[in-house]
């Protein structure tokens, strides 16, 4: 048999393990994971930081706005207001009930659904009238629901029908579409 050429593997001073050894081995093996954890991609996603969602615009105030309502002199009065997203841009407008002030009796209201312009500090202004104080109807409740504005309106049957005491009750609703506020029917109105 011919004596092998390869060294005597317990020769080796590597096959002799010290704890010094072993410690060498743990800081470099360590270190190669704490290094390779530093260096791993982010999970997915990660790296791009998404921009935060810009803030909607405040309501327009319906106390800021000129109203197309003539008051012969005297001041006008916002009844009520509401507000709420109506076209879906993420911004809300504000539905506002505006009657000129009257010392006596029922004056009729204008139902308005005020915007605010482009760009920042843009005044509100009024962009639809949804009822015209010529239509001589009184809002007894108004609320903006799933993107509908609802409202109940009293009304006079006849000239005849004194304006204290209106005999006519309808529920109605205005959904943006198209552009323009089209009047729903009576059901698409109800739970006002």
């Amino acid at each position: 048999m011919q004596p092998s050429a390869a060294p005597d593997l317990a020769d080796l001073a590597h096959t002799h393990a010290r704890p010094a050894h072993w410690l060498a081995t743990a800081t470099a093996t360590a270190a190669v994971v704490a290094l390779a954890g530093l260096l791993q991609p982010g999970p997915a996603g990660a790296g791009t930081v998404p921009a935060a969602a810009p803030r909607p615009a405040a309501a327009p105030d319906a106390a800021e706005v000129s109203y197309p309502l003539e008051c012969g002199g005297v001041p006008h009065t916002v009844a009520k207001r509401v507000s709420g997203d109506l076209d879906g841009d993420g911004n809300p407008e504000t539905v506002a009930v505006v009657h000129c002030e009257a010392g006596s009796g029922t004056p009729p209201s204008g139902v308005y659904v005020l915007t605010r312009g482009r760009g920042s500090g843009a005044p509100a202004r009024v962009v639809a009238t949804l009822v015209a104080p010529e239509q001589h109807r009184n809002v007894t409740e108004l609320a903006v629901r799933d993107g509908a504005v609802r409202a109940t309106l009293l009304g006079y049957s006849s000239p005849d029908v004194p304006s204290c005491c209106p005999d006519e009750k309808e529920q109605v609703s205005w959904r943006w579409q198209g552009g323009a506020f089209v009047r729903g029917d009576r059901a698409d109105a109800l739970g006002v």
